[in-house]
């Protein structure tokens, strides 16, 4: 993702009114979740084109397969805009209750960056293990699957694995990035939009703090409201605080919002390992990601039309 130049937040008023029914349930396991990191970094760099990607893709797949009531897996060769072989691109789409109308859709992307280019890189040339910009988010929502299994959601639910979001430039024109989204909301799997849409990235950070992102504040405001207040309603309001990014966040949730999606951004950026080499599980925590897949449960639980 690209990030706007992050300065002192803004503060932000609580999120007011409230939720009829009995207070949310923590249903999500932490330990599970960070193992689950540790799994993915051992594939090692998950690029496009790679041994560690095509491992990835493999394993993905095979552990959505038990976990959801039907799996769209979608393949396309994507040609890169600097030259060079063309790469396959998988998107895994894991489906629950595929017969409701009212749905939600969660995403996270599964791939890793080619190189260390953060501002607090020591070598630009290595690779990115991706522990917790890949990792977290894919983490999260492989919890979260587990947790629709153990208690099937009231509404239909769209959990997509999207390749690609790191691979190319996100300077300008930002070339060869966000490449799974963009195939998404140009091939969604239902002709029924979704109810609204929530990314998931970089969420497993020891030092979590989450502000509320700009972009997502103008696209879907009630749904940032009500991660916000099912957060606090969950004691984590620590976690999920009532600041703003001073700008916004170019990040897998933009070519959906571009495609007429009510799209969010979950995502803490204020991360010292981003786009280094140092971006290792050591760096996560289970209570970081307990957190975070707590919350993500209880806004499916919270989300009937």
């Amino acid at each position: 993702m690209r990030i706007s130049p992050l300065l002192l937040p803004l503060a932000l008023l609580a999120a007011c009114g409230g939720d009829a029914g009995p207070p949310p349930v923590r249903e999500f396991d932490g330990a599970a979740a960070l193992a689950s990191v540790v799994t993915q970094v051992g594939f090692g760099p998950r690029i496009p084109g790679t041994a560690g990607h095509a491992a990835m893709a493999a394993w993905l797949d095979s552990l959505v397969r038990t976990r959801s009531d039907s799996v769209v897996i979608q393949k396309w060769w994507h040609h890169p805009s600097s030259g060079g072989d063309s790469v396959e691109l998988t998107n895994i789409i894991a489906r629950l209750n595929p017969a409701a109308t009212s749905r939600v859709l969660y995403l996270a992307h599964w791939d890793t960056r080619p190189r260390s280019d953060g501002p607090k890189s020591t070598d630009s040339l290595a690779p990115v293990p991706g522990a917790n910009d890949g990792g977290s988010g894919v983490a999260v929502l492989l919890g979260v699957l587990d947790a629709l299994r153990k208690q099937p959601p009231t509404i239909g639910v769209d959990i997509a694995f999207v390749d690609g979001e790191d691979f190319g430039s996100f300077d300008p024109p930002q070339s060869d990035v966000l490449l799974g989204a963009k195939y998404y909301a140009q091939h969604p799997v239902t002709s029924d939009r979704p109810l609204f849409a929530v990314l998931w990235d970089m969420v497993g950070d020891k030092d979590l703090r989450i502000p509320r992102e700009p972009g997502s504040e103008i696209a879907a405001p009630d749904v940032v409201d009500l991660v916000w207040r099912v957060a606090g309603q969950l004691g984590y309001g620590h976690l999920f605080v009532d600041a703003s990014y001073s700008g916004p966040i170019t990040d897998d949730h933009t070519p959906l919002i571009q495609a007429g999606f009510r799209a969010i951004d979950i995502i803490d950026i204020d991360y010292d390992a981003w786009h280094t080499r140092d971006d290792t599980p050591d760096k996560l925590s289970a209570a970081s990601l307990e957190a975070v897949g707590n919350v993500a449960v209880a806004v499916i639980r919270k989300a009937v039309k």
